[in-house]
């Protein structure tokens, strides 16, 4: 087989990113919605009918629906102000100013939302064109059919994100396990505090990773809403959100086993941190940890049965080795404070923090959450939309939420 050029490896990767995908799809669709207006209409330019596509057009099936109808009701509301400004007052500084005044209370008004400010916009846009009053109608028209092509663009194929979603998992997932393996090397022998403190700085900084993978995941939860696609989408959202939950316990706590660490190396300068063999099971027991929290990772975000199957026996063979190191740590530590008493506080904080991340990622209380959870969502969508769901039952003999336990059931049996 040839090899691939390493450009072209690029483009194709980049093309596979959301941001590409929500470039192209915007594109495509303002220059559809141009040629529909040139087609449609009798103006040379109509460039108000792409402008409205491309601000319409959303990367997701729902935010597209969600979000659509308030652009669409800001640009209209900014063209009919701007047809009643131009037909009573010509364009000064003083008329300007009154006509963003009067769009800013209006795109309240109308509910425009976090969109208000485009009412202001799109009346500025069609105030600076002569002869307004001629030719704003015709905005109009453009406006409705920009927003209909980009309505109907995200109808025909709408995108499902949870396959990037699931990446960014698994790096988030990655990355806290090369911080516990370098936390279980650094465990032997001496350890500088300015390298714990270096290593309690960076194991705080997966806040700032876990903020990008929860964006992550709620776009993907956007495509996953209304897309006919998915056929269990509440369910893939239940799996990750609570997936993302449990690391980011894991991750909390991972900082506080750093800062645990690191307080031991103050008071420990100019010796061994831990004794020889307790220095080398708990590096045994942090590569357990580690292994264990890339199981679960892999564990949330297979698509494939085989594949969670697979992962999840990884994950429950790492949380039992993991439990027999930290049980011969606990009994290697209790005889060594009582020889050695000092800082036995510090040695009873590291293995209650190893106690919970290894109940967060127990197999058996992920499935209660889960199933808790999707007790709840249950219970919400009786309460909000009680007709709703007497109908569904009347037409199906299982509900959603039955689908969707039976689905759960099957998986992480």
């Amino acid at each position: 087989m040839p090899d691939v050029p390493e450009p072209m490896v690029k483009l194709v990767r980049w093309s596979a990113e959301p941001a590409a995908a929500q470039i192209l799809r915007s594109t495509t669709a303002a220059v559809i919605a141009f040629v529909v207006a040139v087609w449609l209409l009798p103006n040379p330019a109509p460039l108000t009918a792409p402008l409205t596509a491309l601000l319409v057009v959303q990367v997701t099936l729902y935010s597209t629906l969600t979000t659509g109808i308030n652009r669409v009701n800001a640009v209209v509301a900014g063209v009919l102000i701007a047809i009643v400004f131009s037909a009573l007052v010509a364009l000064t500084w003083w008329s300007l100013g009154l006509t963003i005044l009067t769009s800013l209370l209006i795109g309240r008004f109308v509910k425009a939302g976090e969109f208000e400010v485009e009412v202001a916009i799109s009346a500025m846009l069609v105030l600076g064109v002569a002869q307004v009053a001629s030719t704003a109608w015709d905005r109009i028209f453009e406006t409705l059919i920009g927003a209909a092509v980009g309505l109907l663009f995200n109808l025909l194929a709408p995108p499902v994100w949870v396959q990037s979603a699931g990446g960014s998992i698994e790096s988030l997932a990655r990355r806290m396990g090369r911080l516990f393996r370098s936390m279980g090397g650094e465990v032997t022998g001496q350890l500088p505090v300015s390298r714990a403190a270096s290593r309690l700085h960076e194991a705080r900084r997966v806040d700032h990773a876990i903020a990008e993978v929860d964006a992550s995941l709620r776009q993907a939860e956007d495509s996953l809403r209304w897309n006919p696609r998915v056929r269990e989408g509440a369910l893939s959202r239940i799996v990750l959100r609570t997936g993302l939950d449990t690391l980011e316990i894991c991750a909390v706590v991972l900082r506080v086993m750093s800062r645990t660490l690191t307080d031991l190396a103050k008071q420990r300068t100019g010796e061994e941190l831990f004794p020889q063999d307790v220095a080398g099971e708990l590096e045994e027991l942090f590569d357990h940890i580690a292994y264990a929290i890339e199981s679960f990772a892999v564990l949330i975000t297979s698509q494939i049965s085989a594949n969670a199957e697979a992962a999840e026996d990884r994950l429950a063979k790492a949380l039992t080795d993991s439990a027999l190191s930290r049980d011969r740590i606990a009994d290697l530590l209790l005889i060594k404070v009582q020889e050695h008493p000092r800082q036995w506080q510090l040695h009873g904080a590291l293995l209650a923090e190893v106690d919970r991340i290894l109940d967060e990622l127990a197999v058996e209380k992920r499935s209660e959450r889960l199933v808790e959870e999707l007790d709840r969502i249950g219970s919400e969508m009786s309460e909000r939309h009680p007709r709703l769901v007497m109908i569904k039952r009347r037409l199906d003999s299982s509900t959603v939420y039955q689908r969707s336990s039976a689905a759960f059931r099957d998986a992480f049996k």
